[in-house]
C-alpha cells in the first residue's frame, strides 16, 4: 500500500504543481482546505467505531490528536485566506470538490486499513513541509509560514506514533 500512496500522492502532486506555478498562495489554501478531510474522517470512523462497541485503548488518544489537528490545520488555511488564497472562485470550486472526494476515501481507507491511510497523510504532510520550506528558500522571510511548516512536521510526528500505536 505505501507504493501506492506515494504512486498517487506524486500524481496529485504533479497535477497541483502544474495548475498552481506561481500561485503559491493560492496552491497553499487549496492544500489546506484539503489537510483537513483526513483528519475529519478519521475523527468520524473513530466516533463510528465508538458508536459500534468498538474502541480500543487508544481511541480517546487518537480522537483528541485528530480534533487538534483539524483545528490546527484550519488556522493554517485561515491564514491562506488571510493572504488572498481564496480569492479566485475557481480555487473555492476546485478545492471544495476536491475534499468531498478525499474526505470518503479517507473515511473508507481508514476503516479498512487505518495504518495505510495514517501513511499517506503522513506523506501528505511530509510533502507540505517541504513545500513550505522550498517557499521560504525562493522568498523572503515570513515568520507565519514558517511555524506551519513546524506545524506540518509536527503532524507528521504524531502521523507516525498514530501508526506504530495500531
Amino acid at each position: 500500500m505505501k507504493k501506492l500512496n506515494t504512486f498517487f500522492l506524486d500524481v496529485t502532486v504533479g497535477i497541483l504543481d502544474f495548475i498552481y506555478r506561481g500561485r503559491d498562495y493560492q496552491r497553499f489554501w487549496v492544500l489546506e482546505e484539503i489537510a483537513r478531510a483526513p483528519y475529519f474522517a478519521f475523527l468520524s470512523v473513530l466516533h463510528l467505531r465508538e458508536s459500534l462497541g468498538l474502541r480500543g485503548p487508544e481511541h480517546i488518544y487518537l480522537m483528541k490528536e485528530h480534533f487538534a489537528q483539524t483545528v490546527n490545520e484550519t488556522e493554517h488555511l485561515e491564514y491562506m485566506e488571510s493572504r488572498g488564497g481564496n480569492a479566485y472562485w475557481i480555487d473555492r470550486f476546485f478545492a471544495r470538490h476536491l475534499v468531498l472526494a478525499y474526505y470518503w476515501i479517507n473515511v473508507v481507507y481508514y476503516w479498512l486499513a487505518p495504518r495505510s491511510a495514517y501513511h499517506l497523510s503522513y506523506e501528505i504532510e511530509i510533502h507540505a513541509a517541504t513545500t513550505y520550506a522550498k517557499y521560504l528558500g525562493l522568498n523572503e522571510h515570513d515568520d507565519k509560514i514558517l511555524e506551519i511548516l513546524n506545524d506540518e512536521l509536527n503532524h507528521a510526528r504524531e502521523l507516525h506514533s498514530a501508526m506504530e500505536m495500531i
